[in-house]
């Protein structure tokens, strides 16, 4: 398991310009993807998640 993260999503989705990396929407899209797995309340995220995948779930 080395190499994975977990995030715990906020309650909601504050709607700022980039979407926050703990934003419930952006680990919704990832998951989607099969990018990030959801464990209970939290997400794991996929140890092979690049910075331009993150960007562009991020976006508005």
């Amino acid at each position: 398991m080395d190499g994975v993260a977990t995030v715990k999503p906020k309650k909601a989705c504050c709607k700022s310009g980039p979407r926050c990396k703990r934003c419930p929407v952006v680990l919704e899209r990832l998951a989607r993807q099969g990018l990030a797995e959801r464990e209970g309340k939290r997400y794991m995220l996929a140890a092979d998640l690049r910075k331009k995948q993150l960007k562009a779930a991020r976006a508005r």
